[in-house]
């Protein structure tokens, strides 16, 4: 049995993974202690899981000359020695980082404590922790082959057990019971993400009627900040937010989403063809993130400002409707899915620490 440190948090494209594998770990009787911020989703998600958080102090890295980026040097130092402490502590035997805030501290404690780590990037393009962590170890998984991490071995993105249940075969028409949807119905999942996507949703509920009389229903996940209504009727239901993706994904023909890293995986091992509309702030990593399933053809890339009520008449519309077309896309999503990924970026894990028992 070994004894496992595995650090990040801050938003679910980290905690989801990094909770996978816990329960991964866990199962093969080898024990899992976590590590990340009182401020992070993790505070909430790993507790809920059964499993223990150590937390040290949120540490944004500093983007510009400020008292906070003077001060910050010193906050690292810090965090690194807890972890060192916590290493000793809990007579860890080896790191495993996910990215965030949490992670960069725990990446130098493992190097200075010469424990095995592996680095786990979500993003094709890498944060800035996973980017530091690469240089103190060889062992790097990644989510997707376009990774700006190299070399990496792609393990793909690990996915919760619910969702990859639901690869093996859930009835799509009692998945449609299930939520409350006309088993016989086309349906169209339309989600942004956990706190929602404006624009995807006005245009959205703006062509609810066009949708319903081209006999498509709607399931809509409008997000918790979408400040809107939940709403069960003929061909719509809204809801801020759903716990059965698992259903979810396996009652629906076809998506429209953000592309954040954990959906584009989602989507992928279950074959579920996608309208990706990337988040149009920040560095364009979900643009990358969506680039082998376009590429595939399992699913298209649509911008932010392209998404309007007209694209939906004009292009999704039809697209949903063309059966013939849809079979395809969902054949060429699950071509490029991992949905064993749990298990290849566990391996590695268990690789790094034989090989390091071994030296």
């Amino acid at each position: 049995m070994t004894k496992f440190l595995l650090a990040g948090g801050g938003t679910a494209g980290h905690v989801n993974p990094m909770l996978a594998l816990a329960q991964s770990l866990r199962a093969l009787d080898h024990e899992v202690l976590t590590l990340g911020t009182k401020e992070g989703l993790e505070s909430r998600l790993v507790p809920q899981r059964g499993f223990e958080l150590l937390t040290i102090a949120r540490l944004p890295f500093p983007r510009k000359p400020s008292l906070y980026a003077l001060m910050f040097p010193f906050k690292f130092a810090a965090a690194v020695i807890a972890i060192l402490k916590m290493i000793k502590t809990h007579k860890i035997e080896a790191v495993v980082g996910f990215g965030g805030y949490a992670s960069a501290p725990a990446y130098l404690a493992a190097f200075i404590a010469r424990k095995p780590l592996v680095i786990h990037e979500a993003n094709a393009l890498a944060g800035i922790a996973n980017r530091l962590g690469a240089k103190f170890t060889k062992n790097i998984a990644v989510a997707f082959p376009n990774s700006d991490l190299s070399p990496a071995a792609i393990t793909g993105m690990p996915l919760r057990p619910e969702i990859v249940d639901s690869v093996s075969g859930y009835d799509k028409e009692q998945a449609r019971i299930e939520l409350g949807l006309n088993p016989f119905m086309s349906t169209l999942l339309v989600t942004g993400g956990s706190l929602g996507a404006k624009s995807i949703n006005d245009a959205i509920i703006d062509s609810r009627s066009v949708l319903n009389a081209a006999g498509i229903q709607i399931l809509h996940i409008v997000g918790d900040r979408a400040n809107l209504e939940e709403i069960s009727e003929p061909g719509y239901r809204r809801m801020a937010y759903c716990d059965r993706m698992d259903a979810a994904i396996a009652a629906s023909d076809m998506a429209v989403s953000r592309a954040g890293s954990s959906t584009v995986s989602e989507f992928a091992a279950c074959g579920l063809p996608a309208i990706y509309i990337p988040y149009p702030v920040g560095n364009g990593e979900q643009r990358f993130n969506a680039a082998t399933i376009v590429e595939a053809g399992g699913g298209k890339l649509v911008s932010d400002s392209e998404f309007t009520a007209k694209y939906i008449s004009t292009e999704l519309i039809p697209l949903v409707s063309h059966s013939s077309s849809v079979r395809k896309m969902s054949q060429a999503a699950k071509s490029v899915g991992i949905p064993d990924a749990t298990e290849r970026l566990r391996d590695l894990v268990l690789a790094a620490v034989n090989t390091k028992t071994r030296d």
